[in-house]
């Protein structure tokens, strides 16, 4: 078979199921569970490439990492966020347009920073931030904009629609955004983790 399987792609591997799992419970009218799924996505993002970087991979390997990311993160936090937004209600005419935005500046987004991986990898230079806002971040803001359903139902979709014309906007900005650190990437996990009790809470208390 082509392709590489050791662990150092399993988490991006586990999080493109979990996306598609997202996918299939939004569809099926069920947008609590993509959410979940979309958290659980951003879980195995934030550590796929630490996992990665314990191994001494090949050029190849490298490169091939570095696609299978970005192909994983288009569905599952450019992809994702556009179905789960639909699953909720937000099949009039004038909200596909924001969709197709939203999925199409994180395309770009993605596209643009293989490139700019590329360069730095041939220069053998430290990346030491990134430019416009990582697609990832996705896993957290539609999660915290989820929870405002029940307190803005008249309201949310349109705030729904322009958080994701806002981020996806900020996908393809030219802002400077420094890469997380140590107790940053703990603070996106204690914040995931308060996301998921309080989507619990509210969907069984």
């Amino acid at each position: 078979m082509i392709g590489f399987y050791n662990y150092t792609v399993w988490l991006t591997y586990l999080s493109l199921i979990s996306g598609v799992l997202g996918i299939s419970f939004a569809m099926s009218g069920n947008p609590f569970g993509a959410v979940i799924c979309l958290l659980i996505s951003g879980f195995c993002d934030m550590f796929d490439g630490k996992v990665a970087r314990t191994k001494d991979r090949s050029e190849k390997e490298e490169n091939f990492g570095i696609q299978i990311d970005s192909l994983s993160d288009l569905v599952c936090f450019g992809v994702l966020p556009a179905v789960i937004g639909y699953s909720v209600g937000m099949t009039d005419w004038y909200f596909i347009p924001v969709f197709c935005l939203f999925v199409l500046f994180g395309l770009i987004r993605l596209a643009y920073f293989n490139v700019l991986e590329a360069e730095r990898r041939a220069n053998d230079g430290p990346r030491v931030g990134f430019q416009g806002l990582p697609i990832t971040t996705s896993a957290l803001i539609f999660p915290a904009f989820y929870l405002l359903r029940k307190f803005i139902p008249g309201s949310f979709y349109l705030v729904y629609a322009f958080v994701m014309i806002l981020t996806g906007c900020l996908f393809i900005s030219k802002i400077k955004v420094k890469k997380p650190g140590n107790k940053m990437v703990i603070g996106f996990c204690i914040t995931g983790l308060i996301l998921l009790i309080c989507l619990l809470c509210g969907r069984y208390l």
